[in-house]
């Protein structure tokens, strides 16, 4: 991917860049579904938190599609698809002495998701 010209990036600061995407694709996953997050190491750049590697959550939310930002940052084009957002418990995440009334919400890729 070329470098992005030194006189177009005070305009894409200021003006930003839409990540949201109308493409008509439908989702995998429904408020409610139990979802597992893939254990998978990618190089270089990934928004799937270490911690939450396989590990199961609860879809709360869709947000809609989105540009796959992993494949995007090495050039690979959009890879469209929907971002989930994904309750976890923190006994999931870090045992049983985490308190099992709490919960962490994160967005994850549909990428990142497989069912539970």
């Amino acid at each position: 991917m070329p470098a992005l010209p030194v006189a177009m990036v005070d305009s894409l600061i200021r003006t930003g860049a839409p990540a949201r995407l109308n493409d008509p694709i439908a989702p995998r996953f429904v408020s409610g579904a139990a979802v597992i997050a893939r254990n998978q190491h990618p190089l270089g750049h990934t928004r799937l938190p270490r911690y939450v590697r396989g590990k199961q959550g609860v879809v709360h939310a869709d947000h809609g599609v989105f540009v796959f930002n992993d494949s995007n940052a090495h050039g690979l084009g959009h890879q469209p698809q929907h971002v989930y957002s994904v309750r976890f418990s923190t006994c999931e995440l870090w045992g049983a002495d985490a308190n099992e009334r709490d919960s962490v919400f994160i967005d994850l890729f549909d990428t990142y998701l497989d069912p539970a």
